[in-house]
C-alpha cells in the first residue's frame, strides 16, 4: 500500500488526518449515519428524548438554518455580540459551568496574548474558596461579568452570580451596568437582566447544547471583547463542516475517524481516547473533548431503549509532558487506549538551541518518537496535523470532533444530544440539600448520636454522618465524642 493511502485531507481547512497507525475501520458502514447527519442539519428532530432540533452547525453558517426566523436570530445575536463594548474594563469574568465555561477556557488558553484588551476569568463551580481565589485577584471596578445559563436556574451558575453581585456590592458598585446575560429568551435569567437593565443580553437556544455552544454566543462574546479573529474561527468551523459532509465515506475525515473509534473500541468503547496535543496552546483540548465525547456518547440505553452502556473515555494533557506522566502505561501497560496526536506545521515561534536544533525540532521529535514507540508495541494511534494553532485551525478541529461524535452516535444508535445522567445528578443534589435541612432541624441542645438524628430526619445513617460532619465543619453544629465516626455526637449551636 502507498505510504499516503491512510492520509485524509479535510477539504480547504489545511488539516490532515493520518490514520497510518489506526485500526482500519469500516467507513462504508457509516453511510446511513451520513444521511442522518444531513437530515439533522436540515432541521429534523435529532434529540428525540427532548423533542428538539440540533442546530450548532447553523451557528457558523446561518443560511443553513431551515427556518428564516432562526437565521435572523443567529445573525442578530452575532451582531449584538460584536456590538458589546468593554469600556474601561480589563477583565471579562465568565460565570457558567460545563460547556459554558470549558469552551471559553479553551479559547483563552489557545488564543490569548499579552496585547489582548481583556483577559478572561471564570467562576465555574460552587466552591466558596474558589469564589474567593478568583475574585480576590480581580478589580471589581474594571471587570465585566457574563452569566451564561440557558435557564438561569443552573445552581452552580446562579451561586456564582450571587458571589459576583456581592463582590461588586462590597466595593460599592452596582451589578447591572457591568453584567451581560447569555441565555434563552424568556428564561429566569433573561427576565432578571431585562428588569434590572443589564449591559447586554445575548441569545442561547434550546436547539444548541452547552457542549456544542462554542461557535455561538458562548464563544462570540469573548472573541469580540478580547480582539481575537472571530471570522477566522467561524470560517474554520464552517469549512470543516463542508469537508465532513463529503458523501463518500472513504474520503470523509469525520467518517474515517468515527470508523477508527468504532474499530478500536470494538463498537462499545473498549479503548479510551488519549488526546496528546504537541502545543502548549492546545493543552486544554483533552479536557474540552472529555465533555463533548463523554457526555454525548456515554449512554445507558440506545434510542430503541435497549441497555447498551455505551461510551468513550477521554483523557490527556499535552506532549511532551505526557511522556513523563501516563504515556508509560499507554505503551507498556493495559492495552486499552487509542492515542490521538495533535501536531501543527507552524510552531509560531523559533528558539535556537546549542545543539544546532530548534526547540520545535525537539517537540516534533518527541511526538514522532512517541508515535513510533506506540506502534512498536502494537498500540493504535492517529495523528491530526493542523496548519497552526490559530483561530481558524481551532474552529476546524472542534468542528471535526463535533461531526465525528454525531456520526459515531448515529452509527451506534445513540442520542448524542441529551444528558440523563447529568439530570439524575442534579436531582440527587437537590435531595441531599433537603436531607441537610432536615438534619439541621433535628439537632437539639443535647448531643445525640448519628443513628438517632438520622432516624429523626429520615436520612440513611452514612449520609446523615457526612452531612452532620459538614454542618460541624462549617460552624452550624457542634461535634463531640471520640475520634471515629461511630463515636460522634452532634448538637445545635
Amino acid at each position: 500500500m502507498a505510504w499516503f493511502a491512510a492520509l485524509v485531507p479535510a477539504g480547504d481547512t489545511g488539516l490532515l488526518l493520518d490514520l497510518t497507525d489506526a485500526p482500519p475501520g469500516l467507513p462504508d458502514a457509516f453511510a446511513p449515519a451520513l444521511a442522518e447527519m444531513a437530515a439533522l442539519e436540515a432541521g429534523a428532530i435529532a434529540n428525540p428524548s427532548e423533542g428538539r432540533q440540533v442546530g450548532h452547525y447553523w451557528l457558523r453558517n446561518s443560511p443553513l438554518a431551515p427556518d428564516p426566523a432562526q437565521r435572523s436570530a443567529i445573525d442578530a445575536g452575532l451582531a449584538a455580540a460584536r456590538a458589546v463594548r468593554a469600556g474601561d474594563a480589563d477583565t471579562l469574568l465568565i460565570v457558567g459551568i460545563g460547556g459554558s465555561a470549558l469552551g471559553p477556557q479553551l479559547l483563552a488558553d489557545a488564543l490569548a496574548g499579552p496585547s489582548d484588551p481583556l483577559r478572561l476569568a471564570f467562576l465555574d463551580n460552587t466552591d466558596p474558596e474558589g469564589f474567593a481565589r478568583v475574585l480576590g485577584g480581580l478589580d471589581p471596578r474594571r471587570t465585566l461579568v457574563a452569566v451564561v445559563s440557558k435557564s438561569g436556574g443552573t445552581v452552580e451558575t446562579h451561586n456564582g452570580m450571587q458571589a459576583a453581585i456581592a463582590w461588586k456590592a462590597a466595593a460599592g458598585l452596582p451589578f447591572a451596568p457591568d453584567a451581560i446575560a447569555v441565555t434563552c429568551a424568556g428564561s429566569r435569567l433573561d427576565g432578571q437582566a431585562r428588569a434590572e437593565g443589564w449591559r447586554a443580553i445575548l441569545p442561547l437556544w434550546d436547539w444548541v447544547g452547552g457542549r456544542t455552544s462554542i461557535t455561538g454566543a458562548v464563544g462570540w462574546l469573548p472573541f469580540a471583547l478580547c480582539g481575537w479573529d472571530l471570522d477566522a474561527f467561524l470560517g474554520g468551523a464552517a469549512a470543516m463542516d463542508a469537508a465532513t459532509r463529503d458523501p463518500i465515506p472513504a474520503t470523509n475525515p469525520a467518517v474515517r475517524l468515527a470508523a477508527a473509534w468504532a474499530a478500536a473500541g470494538n463498537g462499545r468503547g473498549d479503548r479510551a481516547l488519549v488526546v496528546l496535543p504537541y502545543r502548549d496552546r492546545l493543552a486544554l483540548l483533552g479536557r474540552y473533548l472529555q465533555q463533548l465525547v463523554m457526555e454525548s456518547l456515554g449512554k445507558r440505553t440506545d434510542r430503541a431503549g435497549r441497555v447498551v452502556h455505551q461510551g468513550l473515555t477521554v483523557y490527556g494533557n499535552k506532549g511532551s509532558t505526557d511522556q513523563h506522566a501516563f504515556v508509560q502505561q499507554v505503551r507498556d501497560g493495559r492495552d486499552d487506549t487509542f492515542t490521538h496526536f495533535i501536531e501543527t506545521r507552524d510552531p509560531s515561534a523559533r528558539f535556537a538551541l546549542a545543539d544546532g536544533f530548534d526547540a520545535a525540532d525537539h517537540l516534533l521529535g518527541f511526538a514522532r518518537g512517541t508515535r513510533a514507540a506506540l506502534a512498536e508495541a502494537g498500540r493504535p494511534s492517529c495523528t491530526l496535523l493542523l496548519p497552526d494553532a490559530g483561530p481558524a485551525a481551532l474552529g476546524a478541529t472542534l468542528a471535526l470532533f463535533e461531526r465525528t461524535v454525531g456520526l459515531y452516535a448515529a452509527w451506534a444508535g445513540l442520542n448524542a444530544y441529551d444528558q440523563p445522567g447529568v439530570e439524575a445528578g442534579k436531582k440527587a443534589a437537590a435531595s441531599t440539600l433537603d436531607a441537610l435541612a432536615r438534619l439541621r432541624a433535628a439537632l437539639g441542645a443535647a448531643p445525640a448520636p448519628v443513628e438517632d438524628l438520622a432516624a429523626r430526619a429520615g436520612v440513611a445513617p452514612l449520609l446523615a454522618w457526612r452531612l452532620l460532619d459538614h454542618l460541624a465543619a462549617t460552624g452550624r453544629a457542634v461535634r463531640t465524642g471520640g475520634p471515629g465516626p461511630a463515636a460522634h455526637r452532634f448538637a445545635a449551636i
